[in-house]
């Protein structure tokens, strides 16, 4: 029987319709082809993106030419322009703001045919360092307030270009799920000064029912209320408001991490599509007691419809505590 269960976050309802359960195999997936064709991302072809921000090159240190292992450049089709001076304006009831902001992508390695999975923890922990010092380098700019970092794998998780890329968007406001995030944090903290956060670890930990992996720094759960299948959360067992303020050696963790559950999902779920995003407070704040960062993995193997867009409820066919059984063995 399917089984309504309620976010304690941000009091979102999902449903968990078992009637509607497939096993791993029934899963569409998209196939893994990689090469062919021109890649803008290569090396060899630096001058087809705009000029790089910055680069891990273990030989040179010359710009925009090949020998380096990742690079930053900005989005050449930027949602928001870095250029400009941040003002608000009016129109009756509404608001507007013009587009400042900063829209970067960080080309994860040189190797085309590779997804983030499947590079070495030591150069995912280069990767995750990357997201800390772009992110730490924009909060000087005062016009930003949030800085979300964000992974699109696969044609159906919204990529554009099959190249493994992660990317940066700085915005000139909290957006609207962080701020229910926020919220809802600051509601339990008032309430019982705990982060909820930190119960859920500790919770989740002692259940074990949704526990995927752990290590001495994180724990990788599915959450208790899931608004997709197989949707995958790590958290840090130690409290840390902001993704970019850890101690150095939190990274090295978190890449071993990230890296077993993507391998879990990839040979469970044969390479699904995928969004990955880390949920971080805004870059402006202090350290925050009631907010703890985290990151969200969401394989795409269903879709959104008319019910969710119109209730807001969310439909998944697989409890998470049977998605942390089929992971578990994998």
């Amino acid at each position: 029987m399917s089984e309504l269960r309620k976010d304690p976050i941000v009091g979102r309802w999902v449903i968990i319709s078992t009637e509607r359960g497939k096993r791993p195999s029934d899963w569409a997936t998209e196939p893994k082809i990689k090469g062919g064709g021109f890649c803008p991302f290569c090396p060899g072809n630096e001058d087809k993106t705009p000029p790089e921000i910055m680069a891990i090159r273990p030989t040179s240190e010359q710009k925009d030419v090949p020998g380096w292992e990742i690079r930053v450049v900005p989005n050449k089709f930027p949602a928001l322009q870095i250029e400009g001076v941040l003002y608000r304006k009016g129109d009756g009831n509404y608001d507007m703001i013009n587009g400042v902001g900063a829209h970067e992508v960080v080309i994860e390695t040189s190797n085309h045919v590779l997804d983030l999975s499947d590079l070495s923890e030591e150069h995912i922990h280069k990767v995750l360092l990357i997201f800390r010092n772009r992110t730490l380098d924009l909060t000087n700019d005062e016009r930003f307030k949030y800085i979300l970092i964000f992974k699109n794998h696969g044609v159906a998780a919204g990529a554009s270009l099959e190249h493994t890329h992660s990317q940066l968007i700085a915005t000139p406001i909290i957006p609207k799920r962080v701020t229910e995030e926020l919220e809802g944090s600051k509601r339990f903290y008032n309430y019982k000064e705990r982060c909820i956060y930190c119960d859920i670890v500790l919770q989740e930990l002692k259940a074990r029912s949704r526990l995927v992996a752990s290590n001495d720094s994180y724990i990788t759960i599915e959450p208790f209320a899931p608004r997709f299948p197989f949707e995958t959360w790590i958290i840090p067992r130690e409290h840390y408001s902001h993704y970019e303020r850890m101690p150095n050696e939190k990274y090295l963790e978190l890449a071993r991490m990230l890296k077993d559950i993507l391998n879990r999902i990839n040979n469970l779920l044969g390479y699904p599509p995928y969004n990955f995003i880390i949920h971080t407070s805004p870059i402006q704040e202090p350290n925050l007691l009631e907010y703890h960062w985290h990151i969200e993995i969401i394989p795409k193997l269903t879709k959104i419809a008319g019910f969710e867009w119109g209730t807001g409820f969310y439909i998944n066919p697989t409890p998470p505590e049977a998605a942390t059984n089929e992971l578990k063995n994998v």
